[in-house]
Order: structure tokens, then C-alpha cells, then sequence
């Protein structure tokens, strides 16, 4: 992720996408080269939790971690490189600081 600490990383969805949850997978199509991504349950729910203003950390701690059985290094881990390819997608934004969008 471009150098951040994971702790510091703050993730946003993209407004120029629609995401629609189909047979249990979201659904995401971006407006700006009209790709279609499909993201497993876990991937949703960073995607869900992507505010802009709750650091990725904490995003997978509540929404992968809490419940489940699963090493959180290795959860953050696998979070910070789906995050970094809808990135490069332009389907999320990240930024180290708190991503405050005029609505």
C-alpha cells in the first residue's frame, strides 16, 4: 500500500461504481472503464467497512476477525493486497490520513 502502516491506512469506496450483492458475492462495476469485479464474502466486507474514516486495521478486526478463527497478521495481510488491487482499479481510494468527501 504505497509505504503506509496498515495501522494508518484509511480506505474509501469509490463513488463512481455500483455494487450490487448477487448469490452471495458483491457485484462492483465501475463507471470508468465499465469492468465488472466480484468479491467474496470476506472481501465485501472490507468493502462495506471502507468509510474513508475507520483505518483498515480496525475494518478487519470487527468485520473478518471478530467470530472467526483466523491470524490476524495474515488477515491484514490479505486485506492491505485486495485493497491495493481495487486501488489500481480506482474502486476504492487510500490515503494515510481520513478521506473526508464532500457529499
Amino acid at each position: 500500500l504505497g509505504g503506509y502502516q496498515v495501522s494508518q491506512v484509511y480506505v474509501a469506496r469509490a463513488r463512481d461504481v455500483a455494487a450490487r450483492m448477487i448469490g452471495g458475492e458483491l457485484m462492483i462495476l465501475s463507471a470508468r472503464n465499465s469492468k465488472l469485479f466480484s468479491l467474496n464474502e470476506t472481501a465485501a466486507a472490507i468493502w462495506e467497512g471502507a468509510d474513508g474514516v475507520t483505518p483498515l486495521s480496525e475494518i478487519v478486526d470487527r468485520r473478518v476477525c471478530e467470530g472467526v478463527e483466523v491470524d490476524r497478521t495474515v488477515a491484514l495481510r490479505d486485506a492491505e493486497e485486495m485493497v491495493e488491487g481495487l486501488a489500481q482499479h480506482g474502486i476504492v481510494k487510500v490515503s494515510d490520513m481520513p478521506i473526508q468527501e464532500a457529499p
